[in-house]
């Protein structure tokens, strides 16, 4: 993300990457926001003023070829909704999987609250790997929040199920 407005303090999206479920990269462009850039963020954003000046796309080209790779597939990602906020989409939440969320990856407080950590972290700690090192990647973030979903799938599956066999009917629903 780039900051646009008044001393750059709101984002807006600058490039774009979706990796399949084996992570080889699917999409992968730079975006030309719709307001004026202030702040490029470069350490970051990875995005440099040149990025933008060759082969970027418009939001809206972006937002169309997004929309058309994750219809009806699993979208997984670390506070994905950020992403999908500054892409102007949605998607549903049943197949969503947000690494920031799950809370086995979460810091317990002393309180008992859980509060989401750092991708970079989680990857450290659960996948022995160094991402972030350097100037930000959005490719090398999207396969360590796959990697990280991957790497606890079969328990994070088996919690939404038993999770949905605990949820009351709702009153629309109907017992056959």
């Amino acid at each position: 993300m780039v900051g646009v407005g008044d001393a750059g303090k709101e984002s807006a999206l600058a490039r774009c990457s979706v990796v399949g479920g084996d992570g080889a990269t699917l999409y992968d462009k730079h975006v030309r926001p719709n307001a004026r850039i202030t702040d490029f963020r470069t350490q970051f954003s990875g995005v440099r003023p040149k990025d933008l000046k060759r082969e970027a796309v418009s939001l809206k080209e972006c937002q169309r070829a997004v929309a058309d790779l994750i219809d009806g597939k699993m979208l997984v990602g670390h506070a994905i909704h950020n992403d999908l906020k500054v892409l102007l989409l949605s998607h549903p939440q049943r197949m969503t999987r947000d690494t920031a969320k799950y809370k086995p990856l979460m810091r317990k407080t002393v309180r008992g609250k859980h509060l989401p950590r750092k991708l970079r972290e989680l990857a450290k700690q659960y996948l022995g790997l160094d991402i972030q090192g350097g100037e930000h990647s959005s490719v090398e973030d999207a396969r360590a929040a796959l990697l990280l979903y991957l790497k606890h799938r079969p328990s994070w599956e088996a919690s939404i199920v038993e999770r949905r066999k605990r949820r009351p009917l709702r009153k629309s629903s109907k017992v056959k």
